[in-house]
């Protein structure tokens, strides 16, 4: 099993607390979510991990090196522009062709079991397994609606409040079939806005996989606290 590690984001709205450093190297109880992420994967048989950069690139690839420290392998790319989250998986594609693969979004921070998730994806012949959380404010959030079999019936990225139609958001995790590629369009193209609707409208089969632990994006200095308090004991 492969993952990719989507690492290029930005972090404008937390200010001077991104200033110098990548958001998913910012510290959180004691750790950057990115090397968190890395060891997690690694414990459930993730050998392989592909991630993208961006703002401030040297502070990934200083930090982690080959990745041999954490017992994986790391490979990298730099995007002078930014692909957007399928993109950035496009460009690997030529790595991912020989199996299913996992998708995280590096600036979350969750306590998930990814040998669940790829257990769960393992049961199901969906195209793409995504995780997902239910929320009271899903603001800002793509929002899934699905049925008693977790089939994905709709999916719409930030919705305006009149247009919400489910409290279940995606959790930026994702697992595909090595099919996705076909899908995934030259040029900036994002997951929520683009790939998923397109999928669902050709009738591709999508499947949620409810997440039964928090998940905090640190995307502004608020939820980056929230996300200091939360969660167990740092692993």
């Amino acid at each position: 099993m492969k993952a990719v590690i989507l690492a290029a984001g930005l972090g404008k709205r937390l200010g001077p607390l991104a200033e110098g450093r990548p958001k998913v190297m910012i510290p959180v109880r004691g750790k950057p979510p990115l090397e968190r992420h890395i060891e997690r994967l690694g414990r459930a048989g993730v050998k392989e991990i592909f991630i993208n950069l961006h703002h401030q690139p040297q502070a990934i690839t200083g930090y982690f090196g080959d990745g041999e420290r954490w017992g994986v392998r790391l490979r990298y790319a730099y995007e002078p522009e930014l692909l957007g989250t399928a993109g950035a998986v496009r460009s690997f594609g030529p790595h991912l062709t020989g199996g299913p693969f996992l998708v995280v979004y590096g600036d979350n921070t969750v306590d998930i079991d990814y040998a669940d998730f790829i257990r769960f994806g393992e049961g199901t012949e969906s195209l793409g397994v995504i995780a997902v959380q239910f929320r009271d404010d899903v603001s800002g959030s793509g929002i899934v609606e699905f049925g008693p079999d977790g089939r994905i019936a709709r999916f719409m990225e930030k919705p305006e409040a009149a247009a919400v139609f489910s409290r279940w958001a995606s959790a930026g995790i994702y697992r595909f079939g090595p099919r996705v590629l076909e899908h995934l369009e030259p040029g900036y193209s994002d997951f929520g806005r683009d790939v998923f609707p397109r999928l669902l409208k050709r009738g591709v089969a999508l499947t949620a996989y409810p997440l039964e632990v928090p998940l905090i994006a640190i995307d502004t200095p608020e939820l980056l606290e929230e996300a200091s308090r939360a969660g167990r004991e740092p692993s």
